[in-house]
C-alpha cells in the first residue's frame, strides 16, 4: 500500500533537549530530553496495509500497564538514522553480493529523504564499520562496489557492534537492516546478548533472510527464528525471502514503513531507577496492531544528559 510522498516534519527538533556534544564530523548527536521516554510505532490494519492517519487521540500507552499521557505526538516523517549491517560472508559470493549491492543502493538513493543518515557495517567472521555515518548514498555505493564477500558469519557481533552506533547519531528515530544468507556460524556474543542491547536502544531492528534451501546444507542456512528474536523485540520484523532478486522488494517495503511511522514520546510517572519497563501501544476499538520497541532500561545514568 502506497500513501504517495513521504510526509515531512518541520519540528521534529522542538522535541530534543539542547545538547553540545559533537561527532568527530561535527554533526550534533541526538539527545532526547531526560524526562521523556521516545517512541515510534507502526500501525497495520487487518490485512497487513499500513495506517497512516491515526491521530493522537486515538493512541493509548502503558509502561509496565499503567497508562501513561503522551506529550508530543506527530505522523509526520520524522528524519532517520539508519544502520546497515550486510553479510558478506562466501556464500553471499556473485549474485547475491550484487543484487543485494543493487537494492541497497535504490533503498538508500530513491526511498529515504536528503536528512537521513546512514552507516554501514559489514560481516564475515568478524564485523567492520565500512562507512561511516553519512549523508551521501554515493559514498555507500562506492565503498560497497569494492566488497568481495569471503570467510564466515557473524551475525549477533555484527549486531552488537551496531548498535551503540546510535548512541552518535543525529536524528531521532533509529532503524537497523541486517541482510544475511546464513546461519550465525562465527560470532563470540549470542542472540540474548544481541536482545539484552537493544533494551537499552530505541532502534527499530528489520532483518531480510535469504533462505535458498537447494543450495545450503541445513546447519548453514539462515535461522529465521534467532532473527525474529531481535527483530521482534525491537518493533521492527524478519522477512524471508528465496533468492536475492527479492531484495529490492523486501527492502522497498521497509523504506514504506520507516516513511510512514508515527512518533511520540511520554513523561514516566516513575523517576529512573536502572529497571526494565514494558511498554506497549495499542488503538483501542480497531482491528489494528501496532508495533513498537517493547520496553526500555530506565538507565538513572542519563539524568546527568550531555556532558
Amino acid at each position: 500500500m502506497s500513501f504517495g510522498p513521504a510526509r515531512r516534519s518541520r519540528s521534529c527538533r522542538s522535541h530534543w533537549a539542547p545538547g553540545a556534544q559533537r561527532r568527530n564530523d561535527g554533526v550534533e548527536i541526538f539527545r532526547s530530553g531526560v524526562e521523556l521516554v521516545q517512541v515510534s510505532a507502526t500501525v497495520v490494519d487487518a490485512e497487513g496495509r499500513l495506517v497512516g492517519d491515526l491521530d493522537r487521540d486515538d493512541f493509548e500507552i502503558f509502561e509496565d500497564g499503567q497508562p501513561q499521557t503522551l506529550v508530543h505526538f506527530t505522523r509526520d516523517r520524522v528524519p532517520l538514522s539508519l544502520g546497515v549491517v550486510l553479510d558478506i560472508s562466501q556464500s553471499m559470493f556473485g549474485q547475491r553480493i550484487d543484487d543485494s549491492r543493487l537494492a541497497l543502493d535504490q533503498f538508500l538513493a530513491d526511498r529515504l529523504d536528503p536528512a537521513d543518515e546512514v552507516f554501514v557495517i559489514v560481516f564475515n567472521h568478524s564485523p567492520l564499520v565500512e562507512v561511516d555515518w553519512t549523508l551521501g548514498p554515493r559514498r555507500v555505493r562506492n565503498r560497497l562496489d569494492h566488497i568481495r564477500p569471503w570467510g564466515g558469519t557473524s551475525i549477533y557481533d555484527a549486531m552488537m557492534k551496531a548498535l551503540p552506533m546510535f548512541e552518535e547519531r543525529a536524528n531521532q528515530r533509529a532503524a537497523v537492516v541486517l541482510v544475511s544468507d546464513g546461519s550465525d556460524t562465527g560470532s563470540k556474543a549470542h542472540v540474548r546478548d544481541v536482545r539484552r542491547q537493544l533494551r537499552r536502544s530505541d532502534a527499530f531492528v528489520y532483518a531480510i533472510a535469504i533462505d535458498a534451501p537447494e543450495t545450503r546444507a541445513i546447519n548453514d542456512r539462515v535461522n529465521p527464528q534467532a532473527l525474529r528474536e531481535i527483530t521482534t523485540e525491537s518493533g521492527g520484523y524478519t522477512e524471508v525471502v528465496h533468492d536475492s532478486p527479492e531484495l529490492a522488494p523486501a527492502t522497498a517495503r521497509i523504506a514504506d514503513e520507516l516513511n510512514h511511522q508515527y512518533t511520540f514520546s511520554y513523561a514516566p510517572t516513575r523517576p529512573a531507577d536502572g529497571t526494565y519497563r514494558s511498554i506497549r501501544v495499542r488503538v483501542p476499538g480497531r482491528d489494528y496492531r501496532v508495533r513498537s520497541r517493547r520496553g526500555y532500561v530506565a538507565d538513572p545514568r542519563q539524568d546527568a544528559g550531555p556532558e
